[in-house]
């Protein structure tokens, strides 16, 4: 008996394919995660940069599986991977770039990938610490891809997705396993950009705890501004909300109004990978101690009021500056309210800020 088969609906994922063509074409994967607790944060960045045809970090020479190893080949570009663990009472550990990833790793935008179907997800030092090998499973929908070009011929486009579930083990930077019950975001990022071009940006997620431990949460809102160098209106940015995983209403750029006052401590600040602190790594601007985002559009309002308690500082080499980009993934608690389709929304709960900039010739 013949038996019918659905076509995949899209690429296998987690992009479409198309070689890299550019020296500074990229592509990324973000992970997130904070555990319900609200003591301990997972990061990853998985990401590949440049081309067969001018990508000045390749090695011809290197072989297959320098994939893994974040060698990388002259066809496939230059495979890098970092991990960032914290943990109260233990602080922030973190991989050099050439963490062990997986050969396929865990996407929700890998086609076709059914809500609810758990997946292995492991990252770690080649040293074995810090090290995250948990189960991740999607409960909600993506947003539409979203697109900010910038300099001149450069871009940036970006696809989110809160609601993602994790649970597992992670191994801190001395050695300590800890278990975790983690909630999160997945982010995959593709474009061209070099880092003085592309200036800064502010990012963000908050997921509201509450609801069933294997749903999605009730409530998630993700909010991006990039602030490239020029031209001085390329700035683009969102915030968006998700209600029981599904997005039910994007504020664009024109809609928002984004503060910061105050600072975090440099006491509180660690600076990774751990090989950072011995190449000279020059201190970056101070850390706001409070973002303040208010979002309008028609009746409806959102306000995220989020401040920073603690900060792992990654110091990201840049491809045409002598300057590192200093990504600052910020943890600290995060207040939402508004009124969104005539219903009230408000909970309280932990967040991961993005405070990145720097790279200036």
């Amino acid at each position: 008996m013949f038996t019918p088969t659905l076509p995949r609906l899209g690429p296998p994922g987690p992009f479409p394919y198309a070689p890299l063509a550019h020296p500074l074409d990229r592509k990324w994967l973000h992970y997130a995660f904070l555990s319900r607790c609200g003591r301990q944060a997972l990061i990853a960045n998985l990401s590949v940069l440049g081309s067969s045809t001018g990508a000045v970090f390749a090695d011809p020479g290197a072989p297959a599986a320098g994939r893994r190893s974040g060698t990388g080949t002259a066809a496939e570009g230059q495979h890098m991977a970092i991990l960032l663990v914290y943990e109260e009472g233990h602080g922030w550990s973190a991989t050099q770039f050439n963490a062990e990833q997986p050969e396929l790793p865990w996407s929700a935008f890998r086609l076709p990938h059914p809500r609810g179907e758990a997946g292995a997800f492991r990252v770690a030092a080649r040293s074995a610490a810090p090290a995250a090998d948990v189960l991740l499973t999607r409960t909600s929908r993506p947003c539409t891809s979203q697109c900010a070009p910038f300099g001149e011929d450069e871009h940036l486009r970006w696809q989110s997705e809160p609601g993602v579930l994790g649970t597992g083990t992670l191994r801190h930077g001395d050695g300590t396993v800890t278990e975790t019950d983690l909630l999160g975001y997945h982010e995959r990022v593709r474009g061209r950009w070099s880092w003085p071009t592309l200036g800064g940006w502010v990012f963000g997620f908050v997921n509201a705890p509450s609801g069933p431990a294997d749903a999605a949460p009730p409530s998630a809102v993700v909010f991006t501004l990039i602030q490239p160098a020029y031209p001085a209106d390329a700035a683009n940015g969102s915030v968006m909300l998700w209600r029981d995983g599904r997005m039910i209403r994007h504020f664009p750029r024109r809609n928002l109004r984004v503060a910061v006052s105050g600072s975090l401590d440099r006491g509180r600040v660690a600076t990774v990978p751990p090989l950072a602190d011995l190449l000279g790594t020059p201190p970056m601007a101070a850390v706001p101690g409070r973002l303040l985002i208010t979002a309008r559009l028609g009746d409806d309002r959102l306000v995220l009021d989020f401040r920073s308690r603690t900060a792992g500082r990654i110091a990201n080499p840049s491809e045409t500056s002598l300057h590192p980009f200093s990504v600052h993934e910020t943890l600290g608690p995060c207040t939402v309210e508004g009124r969104i389709g005539g219903r009230r929304i408000g909970f309280r709960t932990e967040g991961i800020v993005e405070f990145a900039g720097g790279a200036h010739d």
